[in-house]
């Protein structure tokens, strides 16, 4: 849909079907009571005059400042809020799972509610995804956070995931992005992978853009990100290569490595048993026996990486297995469609 474009128009009070949403806004909270009353009143001003309907979203992921309590007093003061709240603290992936599983709208945006991204910037990245994009990502410009904690190990992380996975964003930390509904429907989010949304959209072949964003520093609350965050970081970046590369073919992988390593293991010990042989043809029975290979580290070496390589390949045989049963038993799409075209008569 060209959502900048057309409004849909609600139904009558006599009608009994919902009113259509076009955009939905997903704000995952935890602890940010300051914040909710300003943010929900920039989101009022910049999108009560755009010609569409939305709905706002909080997700309370475990809040102990009040912040439900506040949800529920802007939800009656504005009926376009709702709120979900956990039983407890479940991480900003499972925000973001549910607020996708909740959502009404043909559009998806994810904000924080730190009221450092800024509502206004919405419309950028609606006017991009109008363009035939499926996801576009906000990319923070002169970031007001912390040089050495923040800015620094973003810097990196942005570059060796870019590097690793192929998918070339300036700013992978930015919340602020707008989604088709359809990207939002084949997440399947979980542990901390609301970091790679980018790779996994990309894996599943939708298209993406990035648009300058604005920042601001955080003027209430305390941030929930520290530096112990860019490990969990690389941790999560092996497993998204292998979801992205090898989760329907794991063999590959596993397979892989175990022939290499048995390759060598085998090399290494041809080398050693050729030593004795030749030092046999030489010197006869006693060159053979005057050639000792038994306490070489080198054939303990040979003997560990085939036993590894042969670990390896077991290894792949059992995730192939896996892999069969969870895309067999739960119908899981080993494909994603962009579009299609029924044939409209037949020949024959």
């Amino acid at each position: 849909m060209t959502l900048m474009q057309t409004k849909t128009e609600a139904p009558s009070p006599q009608m009994s079907e919902p009113i259509s949403v076009d955009l939905t806004l997903i704000i995952p909270v935890l602890n940010e009571v300051e914040n909710l009353r300003p943010l929900i009143q920039e989101i009022v001003t910049t999108l009560d005059n755009e010609p569409f309907n939305y709905e706002v979203i909080f997700i309370d992921d475990g809040s102990k400042d009040g912040s439900y309590e506040l949800m529920e007093q802007l939800h009656r003061e504005y009926p376009q809020v709702g709120a979900i709240r956990f039983r407890r603290n479940f991480g900003q992936t499972a925000a973001f799972a549910a607020g996708f599983d909740f959502a009404q709208g043909q559009v998806i945006v994810t904000i924080d509610a730190d009221r450092q991204n800024d509502p206004a910037d919405i419309p950028l990245l609606l006017t991009k995804l109008n363009e035939g994009y499926d996801v576009v990502n906000g990319w923070r410009q002169e970031r007001q956070d912390g040089f050495l904690l923040r800015k620094v190990p973003s810097y990196f992380a942005n570059r060796l995931i870019a590097r690793a996975t192929g998918v070339k964003l300036h700013d992978r930390g930015c919340s602020l992005r707008a989604y088709n509904v359809e990207v939002a429907r084949d997440m399947h989010l979980y542990g901390e992978m609301h970091r790679f949304i980018p790779e996994l959209a990309s894996a599943a072949g939708f298209k993406m853009a990035e648009v300058p964003v604005s920042h601001r520093a955080r003027t209430a609350g305390q941030s929930k990100y520290g530096i112990s965050r860019t490990f969990r970081v690389v941790l999560d970046l092996m497993t998204i290569l292998f979801l992205s590369r090898y989760s329907a073919r794991p063999m590959h992988l596993f397979g892989g490595v175990g022939i290499i390593s048995a390759s060598i293991g085998i090399f290494f010990g041809l080398y050693l048993a050729a030593i004795k042989i030749w030092a046999g043809i030489q010197g006869g029975l006693e060159g053979f026996r005057s050639v000792r290979i038994g306490d070489r580290p080198l054939l303990m070496l040979s003997v560990l990486l085939v036993i590894l390589g042969v670990q390896f390949l077991v290894m792949g045989l059992l995730a192939e297995l896996i892999v069969r049963t969870y895309y067999e038993s739960q119908n899981k799409p080993i494909y994603y469609i962009r579009e299609k075209c029924r044939p409209s008569a037949f020949h024959g």
